[in-house]
């Protein structure tokens, strides 16, 4: 039923974030889908917000989340499980439904955060992914 599925990490909240690592692997192993295991570094939007940090502040990001990324998979994924790795840049549920379409992902799954009083059911970018994507979205409690 799922060829490839695409899941979402946020690896600021790595800890909360294994439940749905599992979920997804459950999926795969199931209908034996391949996992894109992604997560997304923020960019500041405006340059003159760019410019408070030091040359170079993006590249090192991305690269210190991609080295995450795999030390993450690598304690959750079962080796007989298939996956790669993506790390996104810029807006965090833009790069989600981009990345879905370019893998051609049959499901996304994603975890919501905990309801704070102005996104009290679901977290602004997973709303916003099951909103605008045009396949299945599993979220996560």
């Amino acid at each position: 039923m799922y060829k490839d599925i695409l899941v979402s990490i946020d690896l600021g909240h790595a800890e909360g974030e294994v439940r749905t690592l599992e979920t997804a692997v459950d999926y795969a192993r199931t209908f034996g889908s391949r996992l894109h295991v992604m997560t997304v570094v923020p960019d500041y939007g405006m340059s003159i917000v760019g410019g408070f940090f030091p040359k170079g502040h993006e590249h090192d990001a991305i690269q210190h989340a991609n080295e995450a990324l795999h030390e993450f998979t690598k304690k959750y994924v079962p080796d007989e499980i298939k996956h790669r790795h993506i790390v996104g840049h810029g807006s965090i549920y833009r790069e989600i439904l981009r990345y879905a379409g370019e893998v051609e992902a049959d499901l996304i799954v994603l975890s919501a955060s905990r309801p704070s009083p102005e996104d009290y059911l679901i977290g602004p970018n997973a709303a916003r992914v099951v909103r605008h994507a045009s396949i299945s979205v599993l979220v996560v409690r």
